[in-house]
């Protein structure tokens, strides 16, 4: 049987590359590290660039030469060899959900919280069939109906990780009030049943939602949409900043640091959690006129 190449899937790309910073803070390089557990060096520098597959009881081994004995961080770091070469659900849906798409998805279903500021949108976790078949088929200007469709899809079956029987993602989404006041010419309900939603996700223990006024005073996201993504420990918080292209992460700590602070501003800036949704009422209530 013909040899079947590893996907450098996000999580493969991870664990490499904590693998790579852990031999480094040890001191060891690549072949002397390699030959503490009688490996090549060739094994250990593909495992570390996400091109070989390490097996889960390989790891403790290894990280253990590197001299870590936290057993939490080894027992994450075997999950995650374990979990590596899993395929997503979303890889059912083919090349309708590009590689980055994918990226974004698997960091989602990893992650243990993801702050949101969103301006001009509500957030894909928070949004309605109806509203997401609109909103992409507004922005995602090279599909065609059928993958509007099947990523509106994509965008319902994510949002099942709020609600997961174990570890559901918490989610804090400030949204800015104009993007609650959109209307839609060919579903005239759309928004109503939007807002309503919005209202039932308030009552989600693990899920809170601020409205950003539009008298708010100047705050960080003026300068757009952006997400900061928390995972277990030992996992490094990252950014992710969204464009009509898909997006990109930011992973660099100083620069991560910067968003979080940002966030921190946004929340300060927006209505508080009773009067946001009081906020959201209203403005249902005036979508019924």
């Amino acid at each position: 049987m013909p040899t079947v190449k590893p996907v450098a899937t996000l999580r493969r790309r991870r664990l490499g590359g904590h693998l790579r910073d852990l031999r480094n803070q040890s001191g060891y390089t690549l072949e002397a590290a390699a030959a503490l557990v009688g490996w090549d060096a060739t094994k250990l520098s593909r495992i570390e660039n996400a091109k070989a597959h390490i097996k889960p009881n390989e790891v403790a081994p290894l990280v253990s030469a590197y001299g870590v004995e936290d057993q939490q961080v080894i027992g994450a770091l075997e999950g995650l060899a374990k979990d590596a070469g899993k395929r997503g659900w979303w890889q059912t849906y083919g090349s309708v959900v590009a590689h980055g798409y994918r990226d974004y998805i698997a960091q989602e279903e990893d992650a243990e919280s993801t702050h949101i500021y969103s301006p001009n949108l509500v957030p894909g976790l928070l949004q309605t069939g109806a509203y997401a078949r609109e909103a992409i088929a507004a922005t995602a200007i090279t599909r065609t109906p059928e993958e509007v469709h099947a990523l509106a899809e994509v965008r319902k079956t994510r949002q099942a990780v709020l609600t997961r029987p174990q570890r559901s993602l918490t989610l804090w989404a400030v949204i800015h009030e104009a993007a609650l006041y959109h209307r839609s010419a060919s579903h005239p309900s759309m928004m109503r049943e939007q807002l309503r939603h919005l209202l039932d996700m308030t009552e989600v223990p693990s899920i809170t939602i601020q409205v950003m006024p539009l008298s708010a005073t100047a705050h960080p996201g003026m300068m757009g949409l952006f997400e900061v993504v928390r995972f277990p420990q030992p996992w490094p918080t990252v950014a992710f900043l969204e464009n009509l292209r898909g997006g990109q992460f930011v992973e660099a700590d100083d620069d991560v640091k910067v968003f979080e602070m940002a966030f921190e501003r946004v929340v300060a800036a927006a209505l508080p959690v009773d009067d946001s949704r009081e906020k959201i009422r209203k403005i249902m209530e005036g979508s019924m006129l």
